[in-house]
């Protein structure tokens, strides 16, 4: 039996701020019990809602040296849905009303625990065969696997991968802080190991040092070794391109199914999607006080709203794709010059565009289900869930070609009656507009065809079956 630790800084259901979390909470439940012992490791937040506190039990608890001092490391115990997930608990470091606080304090937080991940391993008789690091808060495990714990045989042939889901976010400060919060010799911080433009960062440690280096789509793992998405990773990442994978994520099929979606006005399935799907347009028109009107194409964005996300381009463009026929309906919250952009266009075109700038996993459903398009402009994009939803959905994408973009969302060919989507290949809002517009005319124009999309999209399989076919396979190696 392969004994693998996920290892990890959130995880569904207990605190998420982003797709790491549903990669960590959803993987491990998918692996066969008789032939994996999948283990979860995470913090104990403060802010975990109280109804899976309440279900913790403690197991043990030690000190251990961080930086110039001794700290409490507390072990929590529970299992969820069959799967075992061990909580580090430590009120210093994980107590405020939020999982992520300033980078020069999280920098320590980080260090400490994977530090305390490494340690609870013999007090709660779990050697693993593999540790599988997620993101830079776990970056530190390979290094200190490879070094500090090297001479203790509890440790021997442990393997590490590193999964990185967003390489903008390396977990860098100066070399003085990283060295007193981890402990390591001075050796470690020269440029081919933890040091990165005379600073330190946390995930190129686990870059060197992991033995194996996976990223969450094949576009991202090439376009990551190269200058213009490298984040001045790309020529590490070249050095180590033999151990380099990129594996898609997953979404949840029970979840995001428009057959069983108790958020939806009238369900639908392969089947019947051409008579019920626009019934969900109706009711989110409605809803949104949108005029009700079937023959609008309806394009929705479902979003952080950060510069990331490509929302300068529609800036740009926005009172050309406001045009007859097109309603535009936004869901999310972010940079506050994006928010207010998306207000200032529903002002302007209140019959054109609905802005909602919050976040409500219901509203989204209902956007899944009742709008035509999903757009995803993104200017980098390492998988995207967004589009993977909306193929399920029968709610075609638009997107960049970009990372986990490209490798799920195959571009209409109309000579070959091909394609799951539309999609553009460079960062330029004209190529955008081009794009939506040629949408539209399918839409209006060639409606047989966009219903053999909309059969195509929804019979792709992006369910974590799939993902986690790839793992074992990795994991097997």
């Amino acid at each position: 039996m392969k004994k693998i630790a996920y290892i990890a800084s959130e995880c569904v259901p207990f605190i998420k701020t982003g797709g790491l979390a549903d990669v960590v909470g959803t993987l491990p439940k998918m692996f066969d019990k008789k032939e994996y012992d999948v283990r979860i490791i995470m913090p104990n937040y403060q802010c975990i809602p109280e109804k899976f506190k309440d279900k913790m039990r403690y197991i043990s608890h030690f000190q251990m040296d961080i930086g110039d001092h001794s700290q409490y490391v507390g072990i929590m115990y529970m299992e969820y849905e069959g799967v075992p997930v061990y909580f580090i608990d430590n009120e210093y470091y994980f107590s405020g009303p939020t999982p992520y606080t300033e980078d020069h304090w999280d920098i320590e937080r980080f260090c400490y625990f994977s530090k305390a991940a490494l340690s609870i391993l013999p007090v709660i008789g779990f050697k693993p065969d593999i540790l599988h690091c997620h993101d830079w808060q776990a970056g530190m495990i390979p290094v200190y696997l490879k070094t500090l714990f090297a001479g203790n045989p509890f440790f021997g042939n442990i393997r590490s991968i590193m999964t990185i889901h967003n390489l903008r976010f390396q977990g860098r400060w100066s070399v003085d802080h990283l060295k007193y919060c981890t402990g390591l010799p001075d050796y470690l911080f020269t440029p081919d190991k933890l040091e990165l433009h005379k600073d330190a960062s946390m995930l190129k440690g686990g870059l060197v040092y992991a033995d194996v280096i996976t990223t969450v789509s094949n576009t991202y793992a090439y376009e990551i070794q190269t200058p213009y998405y490298g984040e001045g990773l790309d020529g590490l990442l070249q050095a180590r391109n033999q151990s380099l994978c990129g594996i898609v994520n997953g979404i949840d099929y029970d979840e995001y199914n428009p057959e069983k979606d108790s958020f939806l006005s009238r369900k639908y399935s392969k089947k019947n999607f051409k008579k019920n799907k626009v019934l969900n347009k109706l009711a989110l028109q409605k809803e949104l006080g949108l005029p009700v009107d079937k023959e609008q194409f309806v394009i929705g964005i479902i979003s952080r709203l950060t510069d990331q996300k490509g929302l300068d381009l529609i800036d740009a463009v926005m009172n050309d794709i406001c045009q007859d026929g097109v309603q535009f309906v936004v869901l999310g919250t972010g940079d506050p010059k994006y928010e207010d952009m998306f207000r200032y266009y529903q002002g302007i075109h209140p019959a054109k565009v609905s802005a909602n700038i919050y976040f409500s996993n219901e509203l989204s459903h209902k956007m899944y289900g009742g709008c035509d398009a999903i757009l995803v402009p993104s200017r980098f994009e390492p998988c995207g869930l967004t589009q993977l939803m909306a193929l399920r959905y029968g709610s075609l994408p638009i997107v960049r070609e970009t990372g986990g973009l490209k490798d799920t969302v195959d571009p209409y060919n109309e000579y070959e009656q091909t394609g799951t989507g539309f999609s553009f290949a460079n960062y330029d809002p004209k190529e955008l507009l081009q794009t939506i517009n040629y949408a539209k005319e399918v839409f209006y124009n060639q409606k047989k065809n966009w219903e053999s999309m909309q059969l195509r999209a929804m019979n792709m399989d992006y369910s974590w079956n799939t993902s986690a076919k790839e793992y074992e396979d990795l994991y097997q190696r």
